[in-house]
C-alpha cells in the first residue's frame, strides 16, 4: 500500500479513538462520509483499536516513500505511536508523568527544583511595590490591569486586528481566512480555537475568571495569529488541500489533541506572541492602544511587562504541580497550594488549573517546554531577535511543516 492510502486508514483510526474520548479529535475537516462512518454504531473495542494502529504503524514503516515524503513519513508515525499510548491509557495502562509526555508528545520534560521559582520570586520581590508576600503583591498589582467585563470584546478585537495585520505582513493565508470570537464559561481553559477547515475558527474566550490586559494580547494571538489559526490554516492549505493547491495530504485534515502535533502547535502558539510583538513593540501598542481602550492607567504597562519575564520561569511550576499531582505525591490541595505559590495564581485560578490537569493531564508541558524549544530551534536557524525578518521566515517554515518534536533535533 502507498503512503496515501495508510494516512486514510490513520485519520479513520484517529475518528474511532475519537468516540472513547471526547477531548481526543481537536478538528476534522476531511471527507463528511468517514465522520458519519465514524460515529455510526456502537465505538470498536479498544483492543480492536490497538490492533489497528498496529497494524498501520508497521505498514507505513514498510511503505516505500518518495524523496519529498521522508517527513510526511516520520509525521505519520510519531502521530501512530502517540494514538496507541493514547488508547493505553484508555485501557487503563498507567503512565507516570514524564513516560507520557514522552509517549504523546515526544519530550521528556526536565524536573526543575524549586530553588529555580524561589529565586524567579526573589526577584519579582524586588521588582513589586508594597508590603506583604510577593503572590499579594502581584495579585495587588494584576487587580489594576484587569479588564472591566462590557470592555473585554473591544480590547480583544482590536488585540487579535492587530496580530492579524502584523502576521498577513509576512503570511501568504488563504482568501478564505476569517474568524468568530465567542465568550463561554464553565470551562477548565481560558480560551480555545476551535478550527472549521476552509482558513475558518471560533476562537472562544472563557470569562469565568477576569481577564487581566497581558492576557488579552497574548490569548489574541495565540488562538489568532499567528497561532493556532494560522497554524491549521497553513497546514490545511499547504498539504490537506488536493493539487495543485496542496499536497492533498488526508492525514492533515485531521488534529488529535494528545499527539506530538500539540507540541508544535502550542509551542508555536506561544512563541508566535513574540515573533508578532517583539520586546518594545508589545509594550507601545498596550501602552498606546489597549490601556486605553480597556480603561486602564498606560502607565502601569511598562512595569508590569517587566513582571511578565519572570513569569516565563514560573510557568515551569504548572509541569512540577501535574508531576507530583499524577504521579501521586501530592494530593489536590498540595498541589493548588503549589500553585498559588509558585504560579502567583489566586486559589480559584489554581483550581481551575488543576480541573485542566485532571482532563488533559501532562498536556501541559506543551506550553511552556513547546515554548522553550521552538525558540531555540528558530534562533539555531537563525531567527534570532537582531534578525526579525530571518525570524518570521524560519517560524512560518515550521508551522507549514509536518515537522514534529523529533524533527527539531534538541
Amino acid at each position: 500500500m502507498a503512503l496515501s492510502e495508510w494516512a486514510a486508514d490513520y485519520v479513520n483510526l484517529v475518528l474511532a479513538v475519537g468516540r472513547h474520548d471526547p477531548d481526543f479529535v481537536d478538528a476534522y475537516y476531511g471527507p463528511k462520509a468517514w465522520k458519519a462512518t465514524a460515529e455510526a454504531g456502537a465505538p470498536p473495542p479498544l483492543a480492536e483499536l490497538q490492533a489497528e494502529a498496529a497494524r498501520i504503524l508497521a505498514g507505513v514503516t514498510a511503505a516505500e516513500t518518495q524523496a519529498d515524503e521522508a517527513l510526511r513519513g516520520d509525521y505519520l508515525l510519531g502521530q501512530l505511536r502517540a494514538v496507541a499510548a493514547h488508547l493505553a491509557r484508555l485501557e487503563g495502562h498507567r503512565f507516570s508523568f514524564d513516560d507520557e509526555a514522552e509517549a504523546l508528545y515526544q519530550v521528556r520534560p526536565p524536573q526543575l527544583p524549586e530553588a529555580t521559582f524561589e529565586a524567579a520570586l526573589a526577584r519579582l520581590d524586588r521588582l513589586l511595590a508594597g508590603s506583604g508576600s510577593v503572590q499579594e503583591r502581584y495579585q495587588k498589582a494584576r487587580a489594576g490591569i484587569l479588564v472591566p467585563t462590557e470592555r473585554v470584546d473591544a480590547v480583544f478585537q482590536a488585540a487579535i486586528a492587530e496580530a492579524r495585520e502584523r502576521t498577513r505582513r509576512h503570511a501568504l493565508l488563504p482568501g478564505s481566512d476569517h474568524f468568530r470570537v465567542e465568550y463561554v464559561t464553565g470551562k477548565s481553559w481560558s480560551a480555545y480555537n476551535w478550527y472549521q477547515g476552509g482558513g475558518t475558527s471560533v476562537i472562544q474566550v472563557n470569562l469565568d475568571l477576569p481577564i487581566a490586559m497581558d492576557r488579552a494580547l497574548d490569548l489574541a494571538a495565540h488562538e489568532g495569529y499567528p497561532g493556532h489559526h494560522v497554524y491549521n490554516a497553513l497546514l490545511e492549505q499547504r498539504f490537506a488541500q488536493a493539487a495543485p493547491e496542496g499536497r492533498g495530504w488526508v492525514e492533515f485534515t485531521i488534529y488529535p489533541l494528545f499527539s506530538p502535533q500539540s507540541l508544535i502547535a502550542e509551542g508555536t502558539a506561544n512563541f508566535g506572541i513574540e515573533v508578532a510583538f517583539p520586546g518594545e513593540e508589545r509594550l507601545a501598542f498596550e501602552r498606546d492602544v489597549l490601556f486605553p481602550l480597556a480603561g486602564l492607567d498606560p502607565s502601569e504597562a511598562e512595569r508590569w511587562s517587566r513582571v511578565q519575564a519572570e513569569l516565563k520561569v514560573l510557568a515551569f511550576a504548572d509541569n512540577e504541580a501535574a508531576r507530583g499531582y499524577l504521579d501521586g505525591h501530592l494530593d489536590r490541595a498540595q498541589a493548588e497550594a503549589f500553585l498559588v505559590r509558585y504560579s502567583l495564581r489566586t486559589e480559584a485560578q489554581a483550581a481551575q488549573r488543576l480541573r485542566f490537569i485532571d482532563t488533559y493531564r501532562s498536556y501541559v508541558i506543551n506550553y511552556n517546554l513547546g515554548e522553550q524549544l521552538v525558540r531555540t530551534w528558530v534562533e539555531r536557524q537563525g531567527g534570532t531577535v537582531a534578525d526579525p525578518a530571518r525570524r518570521w521566515a524560519v517560524f512560518l517554515d515550521l508551522i507549514s511543516s509536518p515537522r514534529l518534536p523529533r524533527a527539531l533535533g534538541l
